[in-house]
């Protein structure tokens, strides 16, 4: 493993960040913890990507919380393209002219 932050999948909206350190201590030191609050997923950074590893191995599929969490090395976020854009024509709608129609009401 190259990377010495995981990703922490499946995880109960109850969980804690006391529970996580708690839980991936046991495997190194852990520098820090990103919890996504009503996500239900986290990155924890650990010390070494050995003990990234080690935390990986022993804990991927265990149960936390009532729940089966998945860890894993976290990937880097995809770079996003420009674009997208509204594309296209579309636009104004309604009647064209039609001002030229209508009489005064007066």
């Amino acid at each position: 493993m190259s990377s010495n932050k995981l990703y922490v999948g499946n995880l109960s909206y109850q969980t804690s960040e006391a529970e996580l350190r708690e839980l991936f201590s046991a495997h190194g030191q852990v520098v820090s913890i990103n919890l996504l609050t009503g996500k239900g997923f986290g990155f924890v950074e650990m010390d070494s990507p050995s003990s990234a590893q080690a935390a990986k191995e022993a804990l991927n599929g265990t149960e936390l919380g009532g729940r089966t969490i998945a860890v894993d090395e976290a990937r880097p976020p995809k770079k996003r393209e420009g674009g997208g854009g509204r594309g296209g024509f579309g636009g104004g709608g309604g009647r064209r002219g039609d001002f030229q129609k209508r009489r005064p009401r007066w």
